[in-house]
């Protein structure tokens, strides 16, 4: 019962921006800490960025000025803005929602970012 659905990957060129968001239901959305991790090919899975329950933020040094999260309580969405956007950004993002025991992915989108 406990969904996240991920909207908004897609092809952009290098330099260019794209927002992701990820919709949540059947959880306790205002609890929860939200993040997005990406993988790209060969790679392990790498945490991205977070955003706790009251708000803070926190990101992975390589999209730090680049990335931002966000979250929508009312809405029950997370999102993420990526502007200036580089070939080695290109990778499947996942959202993830986390509390206490409880942890929850989202199917991944593709997001790439080629010329």
């Amino acid at each position: 019962q406990v969904q996240l659905v991920e909207s908004g990957g897609g092809l952009v060129q290098p330099g260019g921006s794209l927002r992701l968001s990820c919709a949540a239901s059947g959880i306790i959305f205002s609890a929860y800490a939200l993040g997005w991790y990406r993988q790209a090919p060969g790679k392990q899975r790498e945490w991205v960025t977070t955003i706790t329950s009251d708000g803070r933020t926190n990101y992975v040094d390589s999209v730090k000025g680049r990335f931002t999260i966000s979250r929508d309580n009312a809405k029950t969405t997370v999102s993420l803005q990526m502007n200036s956007l580089k070939p080695e950004d290109t990778a499947v993002y996942y959202c993830q929602a986390i509390l206490a025991g409880n942890r929850y992915w989202g199917q991944g989108t593709q997001v790439t970012v080629s010329s």
